[in-house]
């Protein structure tokens, strides 16, 4: 019975989370989003490959990228995973999800130093201005999500899809129903027994638990603009560059600090808020984490090789 009421896997891998600039504490923007043991990778900063290793993801499982938009700090270690995907014989295709104004720039790079390779790469540019469906399949969509940066850029929404009900063992047992039956009852259907008695959905499953979601949120300032789109999000990563202190380097380039991204986590009711892409600047992150609890609770700050359950 347990078998039929556990949740699916929905975990986030922490690649790296820190800024631009350098730091000996952290690497730049990448995560790894496991959703029912299907991988996608958000942003590839230089360094990804090395934490991927750490992590012990498997790099095969991996077929799709999404990049948020063209700055260094995000998509830097592409090529060179591109690259490294061909060296271990990677046969499978790749997706690449990017702003369009990435594919001339990826097409000549690839032509130059990746002209062998013996997978298919698929390029999928997206408008960042827009909130657009970029991916789906039959339990998930991923839909971008307009930020406000300094050049364009897209967040990132992992939703589930409405799930079937759970199916009661119990019920489905005393009712005599047949394994090959599970599926369509749980999808809504009814059952009829041998002597013509329909025994109703409703008293042969238990509803299904909420759907999930994810929310990936970096680069951006405060953008109240999003807030609609990721209501009630069960868990969201929020640019925390700066703290207020610095709040004019923020507004500056179009960063947040804790306490807008902790602002941001409540006017969405967000279930949880993860701190990251943190500047060098800050030695402890202590004081950032303090800094969004004042207004969010639930928040925690990311870290390298952090997994965390949606």
């Amino acid at each position: 019975m347990q078998e039929d009421i556990e949740m699916e896997k929905f975990q986030i891998t922490i690649l790296g989370c820190g800024s631009a600039t350098p730091s000996p504490k952290h690497y730049t923007s990448s995560q790894i989003v496991n959703i029912r043991e299907k991988l996608f990778m958000i942003d590839c900063g230089e360094g990804t490959q090395i934490q991927l290793r750490r992590s012990k993801v498997a790099f095969a499982r991996i077929n799709h990228i999404f990049i948020s938009h063209l700055h260094g700090d995000h998509c830097f270690g592409l090529l060179g995973m591109v690259s490294s995907f061909g060296l271990m014989g990677r046969t499978a295709p790749l997706f690449i999800h990017a702003p369009k104004e990435m594919e001339p720039l990826l097409a000549q790079e690839l032509e130059f130093y990746c002209n062998r390779l013996e997978y298919q790469i698929t390029f999928q540019g997206f408008d960042p201005f827009a909130k657009e469906i970029i991916y789906e399949d039959r339990s998930l969509t991923v839909e971008t999500i307009p930020l406000k940066h300094g050049i364009p850029c897209a967040g990132f929404l992992f939703r589930e899809k409405p799930l079937a009900d759970h199916l009661d063992r119990e019920m489905a047992d005393f009712y005599k129903v047949p394994q090959w039956d599970y599926n369509r009852i749980k999808d809504g259907g009814d059952f009829v027994t041998e002597d013509g008695t329909v025994i109703p959905h409703s008293r042969l499953t238990k509803p299904a638990g909420p759907t999930r979601s994810y929310a990936y949120c970096c680069d951006t300032a405060y953008n109240p603009k999003m807030f609609d789109q990721i209501k009630g999000v069960s868990a969201i990563y929020h640019d925390s560059t700066y703290m207020e202190t610095e709040l004019v380097q923020a507004q500056k380039y179009l960063h947040s600090t804790a306490a807008q991204a902790a602002k941001t986590a409540a006017e969405v009711n967000a279930g949880k808020l993860i701190l990251g892409h943190f500047s060098a600047r800050y030695l402890n992150e202590q004081p950032i984490l303090a800094e969004a609890k004042e207004t969010f609770s639930n928040s925690i700050l990311a870290k390298e090789g952090m997994e965390i359950d949606i």
